[in-house]
């Protein structure tokens, strides 16, 4: 039982924090907050995200590229040129190179505010970090598992965050409805929405 809450609130808490934190106040600007809070979100998204963290700065860079050239050849990850969501996965590891350009050497295409806590974000994309909260979790599953299967959700900690982008992104433009022609292919989804 220990795995599944452990699986169910990882699974939730870095979902939310990608989504408040990373996409709804790094890439869009739906609100604005005070430096504290700004970076214990910032702390929060490390922590929650673990092996899976994203810079948030790279990660707006990236979300208003998409947005600007949505569903066109310029669109870093877009559902309408994959026959599959594994495709559009396995896409992902060329746009994680972009995205690891971008956390490097910025550059600001779209103009704005970009938060930014460079301790952190060496921190959070450290191949370090990612190892010790990867051994974090395979430890918590050693002394907690209690059946062979549970083991079998140890790689979807590790991925959560690309598993999680490619669920939103190929559902958000895949399914649901739309209220107004927006010269691309986003939907609506309200009871799913973030």
């Amino acid at each position: 039982m220990a795995i599944l809450i452990f699986f169910i609130a990882h699974w939730f808490l870095s979902l939310f924090f990608q989504t408040f934190f990373q996409h709804r106040y790094a890439s869009h600007r739906m609100f604005t907050t005070n430096k504290f809070w700004e970076r214990i979100f910032y702390l929060m998204a490390y922590l929650f995200e673990g092996t899976s963290f994203l810079n948030p700065r790279a990660y707006a860079m990236m979300h208003r590229q998409h947005h600007a050239f949505s569903d066109t050849e310029k669109d870093p990850h877009s559902p309408h040129f994959f026959a599959d969501v594994y495709q559009m996965m396995k896409h992902t590891i060329k746009t994680f190179g972009d995205y690891v350009k971008r956390s490097k050497d910025p550059e600001v295409q779209f103009p704005g505010h970009y938060p930014e806590w460079p301790i952190v974000d060496r921190m959070g994309s450290s191949i370090l970090s990612r190892l010790l909260f990867g051994a974090a979790y395979a430890c918590f599953y050693i002394f907690f598992a209690a059946h062979w299967w549970m083991f079998l959700l140890l790689p979807v900690h590790f991925m959560m965050g690309p598993i999680h982008g490619a669920i939103f992104n190929w559902c958000g433009h895949k399914y649901g409805y739309r209220n107004f022609d927006n010269d691309d292919k986003s939907k609506n989804t309200t009871p799913l929405i973030f």
